[in-house]
């Protein structure tokens, strides 16, 4: 298995990057806007789901052909960014009906869907996925064997981080939320605002390269 060393390197590594808000926590907290608390924590869980996935990918292989392959890649961000503008876009349209949302739970049904969206944007991440591939096998002890093992150890240690961070980010703007639902006017503002961020994500994401 990893090392206590490696793997005290690789969570520290892991706490730098994901404390610093990104696209999975500026998604987060779209959706804490939009729907609040609740659909803000499935959310991160159905969003962390999709990253494992990913890790899981690494562990196989998969990884290195998106890493190297351009056309694969470009394809699974476009696929993501896109996802995201129709998440957007939806968020906006419906705007004007968060007040009933306050009082009219959809109860497991939109727990689930939420939670799908989560996973389809964490899984369908590249740039997550490039990273995996890029960083995860740097932390591997070789001498110790269990290759796989070790990717799949260090990616649940990156993933448990990003839940407790990315948990927190969107507790505190569904609390930002209820504050706006003492106002019809109020709640439409914020659900357009989680709506134009996760265009503006969207967007973000279809025009960035890999950085190579």
């Amino acid at each position: 298995m990893v090392s206590s060393d490696r793997l005290l390197a690789f969570a520290a590594l892991s706490l730098l990057l994901i404390v610093v808000p990104g696209p999975s926590v500026l998604f987060v907290v779209g959706r804490a806007l939009a729907r609040g608390r609740r659909a803000a924590l499935t959310t991160v869980v159905g969003n962390t789901v999709g990253a494992y996935v990913l890790v899981v990918a690494v562990a196989v292989g998969i990884g290195q052909v998106v890493e190297r392959s351009l056309l694969v890649f470009t394809v699974l961000k476009l696929a993501g960014a896109a996802y995201l503008v129709h998440l957007g876009v939806k968020a906006w349209r419906g705007r004007q009906s968060l007040r009933a949302a306050f009082t009219q739970e959809a109860g497991a049904r939109v727990g689930r869907r939420t939670f799908w969206e989560g996973f389809a944007v964490g899984v369908t991440n590249p740039k997550t996925l490039v990273f995996f591939a890029a960083v995860l096998p740097q932390f591997v002890d070789r001498d110790r064997g269990g290759a796989v093992l070790q990717i799949l150890l260090l990616g649940l240690v990156f993933n448990l981080i990003a839940v407790a961070c990315d948990s927190v980010w969107g507790l505190l703007a569904a609390t930002a939320r209820d504050w706006f639902a003492h106002s019809p006017r109020r709640l439409s503002a914020v659900g357009g605002a989680g709506g134009l961020a996760m265009i503006g994500l969207g967007v973000t994401v279809a025009v960035t390269g890999r950085g190579d």
